[in-house]
């Protein structure tokens, strides 16, 4: 989640995130110089919050120069920005955001979309024009500025603005897309993005939950279905024309992915946040139509619920990343606040910037690249600071854009913390630009009016004027295809070649097949990558096309045949599979999750074409590892062969074993019923683990079953694991345990969670028998763990030794000092006072 007030943290302390920032950001790059206060800079607190001192905290990369752009009054509280092809700058802002919440005063007219303009060049805003302002416009997330559209989010919308006679004034508004959870909620809708294959990406956080239109209805997604909480978990990612049709969700079970950046061969990137406080926010390549592993895939439980392989770190625990389904992630960054991102396709910044994410982090006050290095179907990436609030812990970029002349521009909230939705400041906020030294502010005109014109603005590192660009090559049709052309034969930047690819192959009356082919027949991974994109978006023969790419030498051309595999019904799609899945090594996630994308739906007869082929699936890591990411009952058997095999240590094993988490069938629970017969040597751990992925019905329906069960339960006593056994099996029996558990563990989670699951089971005379009896040591604790549950039975009870006529008066003061401990005994404590019920 990002909580800079907006987007920035729930519930971290901004001394907690500044002191974590010392440790994440302690990393020194050798492209990082001070740009620090001096030594004789003595500045007040106040003095360090004034726009003319914004400089003197801030370090920056070496060979850089960070200038403002603007500064407040000009605007305030900035939330996202977007640079247009004149190079100004456009900018939501949140005066108004959560005032309930932080008690601040609200401007009755609303939010604004402020346009800021340098007029002279000399890299500063001259004039801050309002392009609009209502009360409907409260603390907006993003802005995508298309020629006369402007599209802004902001749940339950999103909407696009029109300025139809070019006055910087909305004319009209019309609402793309509505329905969206999260309002005035920085997990909501965010900002969207132009691409080059001419479509639209954009994200929601975990509470913007479904997808409406503009009358209500269910937008449904590439499969026909509502886009909702039925079939997507947690934060989205889309794609879409740009008239909003055409919506494909692209990935699922995120957090809060703030922004979607897309390089030109089409390649989504994303940061994401953690649930607050957990070091654990990440950055992801998204793979499209991965599971990202918020919570779990089958169950929707949170990350820190138990499950069987759980990982050991809570960073990684976080994203569920043992288990079977769930895409890896490119990089964890610790402690954070992620915010905005873009793709960097200028050549103006240093070539170790060129072509990476730039990326803000509002937490612990930095703006960052994560230069990427291919890595079998997957990637590693480093990171690498650009600006960073070292003496400033009130900078909190927000989101950051590239300007026609391929500098940055940044846009810093500028607030005193990151947590609870709050907003500690409301008058300032800032805009910087980034470039090189001595680099003036100097955006030229781009002719869109002739092919070779606007070729050359399709080479803009400026998504607007690419827009523009894309837009007017289109329009040209056949008369652009030798200046295109051109482009995409000659130019020495494949990114170049890909952006004038991408026109050709989406342009009318063109036979898109021919550039596709080409595509596919290049020397360069990405372009052959950007070919098979292109022939699944466009529907282009592209079994044809994956078949002449299933034997590439690149891990990741495979890697892309596979997922645009995915809910193909071709009779020759599980023999393309196939070819695919035999050339897995078991060393590489990213590949297998890819297999795992291209198979769904279909692992029954995909599993039964590779059984074919392969014969044995249990005679190398690679087949190994598909079994157990499989979803089918043929890979049963070799599953339960690969858990129950005692040669292996059952460390190793446990992966196995949470597999048939992930299968529903009547089959997975006969395998693991005779894993747990089968075991002869009575390992007690083995039966628990097999246990573990079974349910009630099956010990109810298989007496032989109880036993091991029986043993389980005391050999895992006073464990939580216990009480979720008891729980999960519901076993009566056990309730003189989970009383005893309870009393002996009063002052522990354990104790609770027993005494809470003993009343749930109706055990409210065995704990009033305790608490009538003549133990007052067990009283005592009885009445201290009860005060802990606050549930209706729990508080029941301690209300009836209130009432009691026999109870100590010593008990009765205990229960009396401890029964308000919980919402509902407090509550009750305030309806006996004023009843006159209780002294």
């Amino acid at each position: 989640m990002k909580k800079i007030t907006f987007k920035f943290k729930h519930l971290l302390s901004l001394f907690f995130l500044v002191g974590l920032a010392s440790v994440i950001l302690s990393y020194k790059n050798p492209v990082v110089q001070d740009l620090k206060i001096s030594t004789k800079d003595t500045l007040t607190e106040a003095q360090k919050r004034l726009p003319e001192n914004a400089l003197k905290g801030l370090t920056l990369a070496q060979g850089l120069e960070i200038t403002p752009f603007a500064v407040e009054p000009m605007l305030k509280n900035p939330t996202n920005i977007d640079v247009d092809q004149r190079g100004r700058v456009w900018v939501t802002e949140a005066y108004n955001y959560r005032p309930n919440i932080n008690k601040n005063p609200t401007n009755p007219m609303g939010d604004r979309i402020v346009i800021l303009e340098d007029l002279n060049g000399d890299g500063k805003a001259d004039t801050s024009k309002v392009f609009y302002q209502g009360t409907d416009l409260n603390a907006p997330l993003g802005i995508c500025v298309l020629g006369k559209k402007v599209i802004v989010s902001q749940s339950p919308y999103i909407w696009a603005f029109y300025d139809d006679n070019g006055d910087d004034k909305a004319d009209r508004k019309e609402v793309m897309f509505s329905g969206i959870g999260g309002e005035q909620h920085d997990h909501g809708a965010h900002a969207f993005t132009f691409a080059a294959d001419g479509k639209l990406y954009f994200n929601l956080g975990n509470e913007g939950k479904q997808l409406k239109d503009k009358d209500g209805n269910d937008v449904l997604d590439q499969d026909g279905d509502p886009i909702g909480p039925k079939k997507y978990k947690q934060g989205m990612v889309f794609r879409c024309d740009t008239d909003g049709s055409n919506v494909e969700c692209l990935g699922n079970n995120f957090r809060n992915p703030y922004e979607v950046a897309v390089d030109s061969y089409g390649t989504m990137w994303q940061s994401d946040n953690d649930d607050d406080g957990n070091k654990g926010t990440r950055i992801n390549y998204v793979m499209p139509y991965g599971n990202y592993g918020y919570t779990d895939e089958m169950t929707g439980a949170g990350w820190n619920a138990n499950r069987t392989n759980i990982e050991e770190q809570i960073p990684l625990k976080h994203w569920h990343l043992n288990d079977p389904g769930e895409v890896p992630n490119l990089l964890q960054t610790g402690a954070g606040s992620p915010t905005g991102m873009v793709i960097y396709e200028g050549k103006l910044l240093p070539e170790i910037f060129q072509g990476q994410m730039i990326h803000c982090d509002a937490g612990p006050n930095v703006v960052r690249s994560y230069p990427v290095q291919k890595n079998g179907a997957g990637y590693t990436a480093e990171s690498i600071n650009i600006i960073k609030g070292e003496n400033d812990n009130w900078f909190r970029p927000a989101d950051v854009s590239v300007a026609p002349d391929g500098s940055l521009i940044v846009a810093d909230w500028y607030d005193p913390g990151v947590g609870g939705h709050g907003a500690g400041d409301q008058t300032k906020g800032r805009i910087y630009r980034v470039a090189p030294k001595g680099a003036a502010y100097a955006v030229s005109k781009e002719d869109y009016s002739n092919p070779a014109g606007a070729v050359d603005a399709l080479q803009n590192p400026n998504l607007a004027v690419r827009y523009l660009a894309f837009s007017a090559l289109q329009g040209m049709g056949t008369k652009a295809v030798a200046e295109l052309e051109n482009c995409w034969k000659n130019n020495e930047d494949p990114r170049m070649r890909a952006r004038a690819f991408w026109v050709l192959v989406k342009m009318n009356g063109i036979d898109s097949k021919k550039y596709i082919q080409q595509a596919i027949k290049s020397d360069n991974a990405d372009l052959r990558i950007m070919g098979i994109r292109a022939a699944q978006e466009l529907n282009a023969e592209l079994l044809a096309v994956v078949k002449e790419l299933v034997n590439d030498k690149d891990a990741q051309v495979r890697r892309e045949c596979a997922v645009v595999l995915r809910h193909n019904k071709a009779p020759e799609a599980a023999a393309l599979w196939t070819k695919l899945a035999i050339q897995h090594d078991g060393k590489d996630r990213w590949y297998l999750e890819a297999l795992g994308i291209g198979a769904d739906k279909q692992w029954d007869r995909f599993f039964a074409a590779y059984l074919n082929t392969i014969k044995n699936p249990l005679l190398t890591e690679g087949s190994r590892d598909i079994v157990w990411r499989a979803r089918t009952d043929i890979a049963l058997p070799y599953l339960s062969t690969l858990a129950a095999d005692a040669k292996e240590p059952l460390k190793s094993r446990l992966r196995y074993f949470r597999a048939f988490d992930f299968n529903e069938s009547d089959a997975k629970s006969t395998a693991l019923i005779n894993i747990i017969k089968q075991n002869t040597s009575n390992d007690v751990q083995l039966n628990k683990i097999a246990l573990q992925s079974l349910n009630k019905k099956n010990i109810a329906d298989n007496i032989e079953l109880q036993k091991p069960l029986n043993e389980v339960l005391l050999a895992i006593y006073g464990s939580n694991d216990y009480v979720e056994f008891v729980n999960k099996f519901d076993a009566k029996k056990e309730d003189k345990n989970l009383l005893k558990l309870s009393i002996d563990s009063a002052n522990t989670t354990i104790g609770k969670n027993a005494i809470a699951l003993l009343l749930q089971m109706g055990g409210n005379q065995l704990v009033m028998t305790t608490i009538n009896g003549k133990d007052t040591a067990k009283q005592s604790s009885a009445v201290n763990v009860l005060s802990r549950v606050g549930s209706k039975e729990s508080v029941e009870i301690m209300q009836a030794v209130l009432n009691s006529t026999t109870a100590s008066q010593k008990l009765k003061l205990q229960t009396a000092q401890s029964i308000g401990k919980s919402n509902l005994g407090e509550q009750t404590v305030l309806a006996l006072l004023k009843e006159k019920k209780m002294d």
